[in-house]
Formats: C-alpha cells, structure tokens, sequence
C-alpha cells in the first residue's frame, strides 16, 4: 500500500497502534470472514473508493483507517488526501482507495468505525479550543477516554488543537478528594509527596474551596492545582490568591456554552472529560 499523506503533526508508530485495528478486525470479520462479500462479489473485481466527509469536521483517525485497509490487503493503493488534523467540509474526500473490491469492502466498517470516531472526538475539541481564543487558556482532555482506545483518543484530541492530560496512574501523580481524606487532610498528604516522590514526578492536587486553595499554597508541594466544580467568580478569586505561583486548572461542569468566561479568568488549563467520553461520531461514508 502507498500512502501520501502530509505530515501536520507526528504521527503514533504504527506499531503502536496496529494491534488496536488488529482486534477490531478479527472482531469484525468473526470465525468465517466477509461472507457477503465473498459471495456476491467476483474474484478479481477492482474498484476505486472515497472516503468523504457526510457532515464538516476535523480529521483524525485516518492513520488507523489507512491500517485497517493495509491488514486485509497489502496490495491496496491509499492516498490521504486530508490529513489528520486539518479541517473538511460536507461532501469533501479524505481518502481514495484503489484496489480489490473485496478488500475494500471487508475492512470498509473498521476504517470508518475509526475514523468516525476519532474525527468526532477532533472536531469537538476544536470547539472548544476556539471558545479559548484571545486568552492563553489550553483545553486539555481527561482520563475518561474509551478502555483500550486511550492513546488514539488522546491523539485525536491533539489533532483538534487541544492538550493532553496524564495517560495513565503512572504518569504524575494527582492526589485527589479521596486521597486526601484517607490520607488525613492536605497538609498531610503534600507532606508525604514531599517525603516520597520522585524529583522527576510533577503533583497536582484537587480542592473545591478557596481555603483549601490557600493551605496548598502555604504548605507548598504541588505543581498544579485542579480547582474543581467552581464558580466563575470564585476562580477569578482562585487566579488573583495564586498570582502566578502555581498551574491552575479549572474543572468540573466546563460546558461548551461556559469556556470563553472560564477561559477570561485566566486559568491555564481547562479540562474536560466530554471530549473523549461525549463526543459524537462523525458521519463518514466510503462510497463506489
């Protein structure tokens, strides 16, 4: 297969992100493969087909689309004609496909399940990183993502212009109302990082309270604060009593509808766990 597909961005390994397409193809095509397809379609047949975009949106997941077509069929030609993360109108085509029609056919679902999916994901954020504009607010995404298609998720919340938070438990740690509960209170638990983690490990913790907020700055400890489920007016409150000394993050309840008035309290990160776990598929057809 041959791709041509300008680079906006770095692409995931393949690799990488191969054993997800992988499964989702031996899902689709069960214990006896395409039947339809090898029944009513003659051996030899080759057709060319388009992807094309049924609604405006932002790409993501072609990579995977173009991977799907590969695993059924090597010999498929591929030519990405609107990469991940650019921008498309109604009636547009992402991608061509040349080849057996059988092939085409048999990994048509997987590609567009992808790609749908992911785009739906890249377009979202798009909206909501426009909603930040003339301000120096980053919308950042979640853990809330789909099991076992966290890192394409994330990567299509990179292609719409957003930022990602951490990947896993193992990345940073952010010590949250439960932790400090258990842990006794936030003193005690900013204590025990200091005590414990790694110089290499960055903290964020989570307060919902302008006097927690002020205990976190006082004991210091942390890199980020997460302020969570707070009125506008009070993280306009939280920005003035950290005067730049430390990353706040604003979260909880960040509608579309509300960004541009969280993002003018100048909070540097907004999180929001809907562009993963809301987002709409975009509707992509692949048509003869």
């Amino acid at each position: 297969m041959t791709t041509d597909q300008p680079v906006l961005m770095p692409p995931l390994p393949d690799m990488v992100i191969e054993p997800l397409v992988r499964a989702a193809l031996a899902e689709d095509l069960g214990t006896y493969g395409d039947i339809t397809t090898r029944t009513v379609i003659p051996a030899g047949t080759r057709y060319q087909a388009s992807i094309r975009a049924r609604e405006a949106g932002v790409a993501s997941g072609l990579q995977l689309a173009a991977i799907a077509f590969r695993l059924i069929d090597p010999d498929l030609r591929l030519r990405v004609l609107i990469p991940d993360g650019s921008a498309f109108a109604v009636g547009d085509v992402l991608a061509e496909i040349e080849g057996e029609a059988a092939s085409i056919l048999s990994a048509e679902r997987v590609a567009l399940n992808f790609a749908g999916r992911l785009s739906g994901i890249a377009t979202q954020t798009a909206a909501f990183v426009a909603e930040t504009r003339g301000t120096s607010t980053r919308i950042t995404c979640t853990r809330k993502t789909t099991p076992g298609l966290r890192i394409v998720e994330k990567q299509a919340v990179l292609h719409g212009g957003g930022f990602n938070h951490r990947f896993s438990l193992s990345d940073a740690i952010l010590i949250k109302d439960n932790h400090i509960a258990a842990a006794g209170g936030i003193r005690a638990v900013l204590r025990a990082v200091k005590a414990r983690a790694s110089h290499m490990i960055r903290t964020e913790i989570e307060v919902d309270r302008l006097d927690q907020l002020a205990e976190v700055l006082d004991e210091g400890g942390a890199d980020v604060v997460l302020l969570d489920n707070m009125t506008t007016p009070m993280l306009r409150d939280a920005v003035a009593m950290a005067m730049g000394r430390i990353v706040l993050e604003a979260s909880g309840t960040m509608r579309l509808d509300r960004i541009a008035e969280v993002a003018a309290t100048g909070v540097d990160y907004i999180s929001v766990g809907a562009l993963t776990h809301s987002s709409r598929t975009l509707d992509l057809g692949l048509d003869f």
